[in-house]
């Protein structure tokens, strides 16, 4: 699911700054951004999500309308067509260039799933743990925790920088086991958020973060310390992983690079 030379790429940039901080260069601070974060059941996290909505400048852009300067995007999983729902190739571009909104997702695993049936289908287990925030698809990488989200001009292939970032995570039940990473467009980490955690099953955890200008070009997401297999339980029946299911991605309209 990886670009062939993204690896060698970003080990690359990330050396060339190791580097160049290790010979006596202050780094440069982080830009000035502020957090958003919640926990508990769909009223709670709804609540908070509004707040970091009303926090990106300008409207909700509609699919497939073409670039703007303001706004937002967001993706809910539900507009993803049967044929693509419940199996594990769901092709990372489609939502930006069939339902154009300016994200493409990478996976160092083997697919992308959007499920209609709390991952029902992959271990009989998971609707125990897992619920949809907004009804009632949910997402997942195939056989890791973590994906990636690029961002490009709406309807392009241009890559673009975003001003802000929040997910919505399904039953986070271990501290430190689902955060996001945002990434500048060196590839350097910009702000870390960790998702809060809670002991119960069916609650969601909300993270965002919200910049003074289009800053972001990458988002790294991991959700939870191991992948959802069907031989594997959570970690709140017993199992060795803390499993999490990730809902709506809202972020604000991709511009361009300077």
């Amino acid at each position: 699911m990886k670009p062939t030379g993204y690896a060698p790429l970003l080990a690359l940039a990330t050396l060339a700054a190791c580097s160049s901080y290790s010979s006596g260069i202050t780094p440069p601070p982080d830009p000035s951004h502020v957090t958003f974060t919640a926990l508990g059941d769909s009223a709670a996290v709804a609540a908070k999500l509004d707040e970091f909505r009303a926090a990106l400048p300008g409207a909700l852009n509609a699919p497939n309308a073409p670039p703007a300067v303001s706004g937002r995007r967001e993706i809910n999983w539900d507009g993803a067509p049967p044929a693509l729902t419940n199996i594990d190739a769901f092709p990372g571009r489609f939502f930006n260039e069939t339902s154009k909104r300016g994200a493409v997702f990478i996976t160092p695993g083997t697919g992308l799933r959007i499920d209609s049936t709390a991952f029902a289908s992959v271990n009989a287990a998971f609707p125990d743990q897992f619920s949809a925030f907004s009804q009632k698809k949910l997402f997942m990488p195939v056989g890791t925790n973590r994906v990636e989200v690029d961002f490009e001009l709406v309807g392009t292939t241009t890559a673009g920088l975003v001003n802000g970032f929040g997910v919505v995570f399904s039953d986070v039940d271990r501290a430190g086991s689902t955060h996001v990473d945002f990434l500048d467009a060196n590839g350097a980490r910009i702000a870390r958020v960790d998702a809060p955690a809670h002991s119960g099953t069916h609650e969601f955890s909300f993270v965002g973060v919200v910049f003074t200008s289009a800053v972001v070009a990458r988002v790294q997401i991991f959700s939870g310390d191991g992948p959802l297999i069907g031989n594997t339980a959570d970690v709140s029946a017993g199992g060795p992983a803390d499993l999490v299911a990730m809902d709506d991605f809202v972020y604000g309209e991709p511009q361009p690079i300077p």
